[in-house]
């Protein structure tokens, strides 16, 4: 099973990712993670990567490819794959669909975590003055909300046009999501058998 978590910062898909690999053995790819893990290798890609991080560049969706395209090969006997930051834009979808199109895979599903900006923000807020936590600054967080709705809106109808995209409401209980996010797994894989 190949699942995108899909929903903005702080709505809750880092803890359902986890919930998923514990519960499920799947393997989470975290671009964020695999970009560090590349640079701290110092492998080629991996100082590849490190030259562009060090130049304050964004590393490009071939990279970014490759650096999945590796890690589905380390991990080809898991039983699913949870696709964490990527695809963020239809390019980048695309671009997954190919990569994974080669193995003979495809993304499965697509879970949208529903949530409200306004509710998120409170939530964010509430957290950074109570922890400080400096991901949390509430003007910070108003951009990555912004950039998120803006450049990841266009999957939306992408992944519902190709039948793989499934809400489930990201406001409610971490255990409410969570079974809402088995539920869509159990009906992927029973209209799969």
């Amino acid at each position: 099973m190949n699942l995108i978590l899909f929903g903005p910062p702080a709505a809750g898909k880092g803890t359902q990712a986890k919930r998923l690999v514990e519960e499920r053995g799947y393997i989470q790819l975290s671009t964020g993670d695999m970009l560090r893990a590349a640079r701290a290798s110092g492998s080629p890609l991996g100082q590849k990567v490190a030259a562009i991080m060090d130049s304050g560049s964004l590393v490009s969706d071939d990279i970014v490819i490759a650096l999945i395209d590796e890690a589905l090969t380390t991990h080809a006997g898991a039983p699913g794959f949870i696709f964490d930051g990527f695809p963020r834009t239809v390019p980048q979808a695309t671009a997954l669909d190919d990569l994974l199109a080669r193995r003979g895979q495809a993304i499965d599903l697509v879970v949208r975590l529903e949530v409200d900006d306004a509710a998120l923000l409170a939530r964010v807020t509430k957290r950074f003055n109570e922890q400080g936590r400096p991901d949390d600054n509430p003007d910070t967080f108003k951009v990555r909300l912004k950039a998120y709705n803006d450049q990841t809106a266009p999957l939306v109808p992408y992944y519902k046009d190709r039948g793989k995209l499934t809400a489930v409401d990201g406001m409610a209980s971490i255990d409410a999501v969570s079974a809402g996010i088995a539920s869509a797994i159990a009906s992927k894989a029973a209209g799969r058998a």
